[in-house]
């Protein structure tokens, strides 16, 4: 017998019909159930009302999702502009602060798109707000297609560092990703290894370098029909390895279950 891990899945808040209603996308939530083998468990972004410490202590990991809203430009030394918009404050001021505190307690993560680009805020780093606009890169935004396959489809390839967490994963030093993103890391955060880089220098994969477990962040979206997509579903099992490890000794069950009983 073994627990299954609590993964934390901190929400956006979205007005809809002028109330503000906190959201997590179905993709991230399945692909944590599937995957992963986890129980997804949705935190409302309420800011100062959660405690964080006490938070991070009762779950076995946390998945940073992709929103449409991107981190304000006050956390990370910039003016805000149309070209950042939307933002999220009630998740900014949530997850940020969570982030040091899932890393102080080696707790597993996984950030990805939005969460990539928090991790890397929280830690010191910058953004690009608008990287498609930059001379030498790559159109990295969503295809302009109705149909959810198109847009989550293969875009581009992405070099993994030899011998990092990322090429382990993958078995191997390159991959085909999608693309679905307007901002971009500008100046990388100190705590952080780029381990991943699209052709056109773009960051796309960073480990937790103090980390003592799991601790990655993509900029893409392996989330999309993960169970569909080899290195998905090779990433999210790993994720999901490290947070039933942290279930065993949370809960006590780092032991066989004999051991326990006798």
């Amino acid at each position: 017998m073994e627990p299954t891990p609590l993964i934390g899945v901190p929400a956006c808040v979205k007005d809809i019909g002028n109330q503000p209603f906190h959201t997590v996308g179905d993709k991230y939530v399945r692909a944590i159930a599937v995957s992963a083998r986890g129980l997804p468990v949705m935190l409302p972004s309420l800011e100062e009302l959660i405690d964080l410490p006490e938070l991070v202590s009762r779950l076995d990991g946390f998945v940073l999702t992709g929103s449409p809203s991107n981190v304000h430009p006050d956390h990370y030394g910039q003016q805000a502009t149309p070209e950042a918009e939307p933002y999220d404050p009630k998740r900014d001021g949530t997850v940020l602060p969570l982030i040091e505190e899932i890393l102080a307690q080696h707790v597993p993560l996984l950030a990805v798109c939005r969460g990539f680009q928090e991790l890397n805020v929280a830690l010191g780093g910058t953004l690009h707000a608008r990287v498609h606009e930059l001379p030498d890169r790559l159109d990295h935004r969503r295809p302009q297609h109705d149909d959810p396959d198109v847009q989550y489809g293969e875009n581009h390839k992405v070099h993994f560092t030899s011998g990092g967490s990322f090429s382990a994963i993958a078995g191997s030093e390159e991959l085909m990703i999608n693309s679905l993103h307007w901002q971009a890391l500008d100046r990388v955060a100190d705590r952080l290894e780029v381990e991943g880089t699209a052709p056109d220098g773009t960051i796309e994969a960073v480990r937790v370098k103090d980390a003592k477990g799991f601790a990655l962040g993509v900029q893409w979206h392996p989330e999309y029909k993960s169970w569909e997509n080899p290195f998905s579903t090779k990433l999210f099992a790993a994720f999901g390895d490290a947070a039933r490890q942290h279930a065993r000794e949370r809960t006590g069950l780092s032991q066989p279950l004999t051991a326990v009983l006798a």
